[in-house]
């Protein structure tokens, strides 16, 4: 039986205020962009691929991805980047169960990734899955069920829900397990000193990391 189809959706929806503001996911990195290398190496793992970043989607146009507003206002933190995904791919022709979601300042983000989160629930009957590494949960890089959409549009408008944690806590939750050794596949960018460090990691390490035992 083939693998259900999974929806990608990359999230640069928030405001960046550690590294000063602006689009952080537009940063050199590498010879390229963030954003250029999170869409290449998320694009071969999914059905379709979307942007969720708010603002002028123009600045964007030269990535050739669809640019996806929060549907819920106010600058309301990844769960509003999760819910406008799902409602993306709600209105799709062909039918879609999965959202994979990932981070733009994440630029060594495993290549098998959705495969992996895709496992994780699958094996474990779970409504939403996440990445871990290093005794640590990353829930932005995650696998959700597009069913949750109403669930999750009541808690972010009406109960004001804001954390991804307490939202999946709800449900049945899977973790697909990454190795950090040599190094963390999830390492972000979050601030000027960890992109002069990524840098540094950029050359020496294996692009795909090694399988979590």
């Amino acid at each position: 039986m083939p693998p259900e189809p999974v929806f990608g959706l990359l999230l640069a929806g928030g405001q960046a205020r550690r590294m000063g503001g602006g689009d952080k996911c537009l940063l050199a990195f590498a010879g390229r962009t963030l954003l250029a290398r999170a869409i290449e190496r998320l694009t071969p793992q999914v059905g379709g691929l979307v942007l969720n970043a708010n603002g002028d989607p123009a600045r964007f146009a030269d990535y050739g991805l669809p640019v996806l507003a929060d549907v819920v206002p106010g600058f309301a933190g990844p769960l509003a980047g999760v819910l406008t995904g799902m409602a993306f791919v709600r209105q799709l022709d062909e039918p879609c169960d999965w959202l994979v979601t990932a981070a733009t300042d994440t630029p060594f983000f495993p290549l098998d990734v959705v495969a992996r989160l895709r496992a994780a629930a699958r094996e474990a009957g779970a409504d939403i899955a996440f990445a871990r590494s290093a005794d640590r949960v990353h829930p932005v890089f995650g696998l959700w069920r597009v069913a949750l959409h109403d669930a999750l549009a009541e808690a972010l408008t009406e109960e004001g829900e804001r954390k991804v944690d307490r939202f999946a806590a709800r449900y049945r939750v899977a973790t697909a397990g990454f190795s950090a050794v040599p190094f963390d596949p999830f390492f972000n960018i979050n601030r000027p000193e960890d992109l002069a460090e990524a840098g540094q990691l950029s050359e020496p390490v294996n692009e795909c990391p090694a399988p979590f035992r």
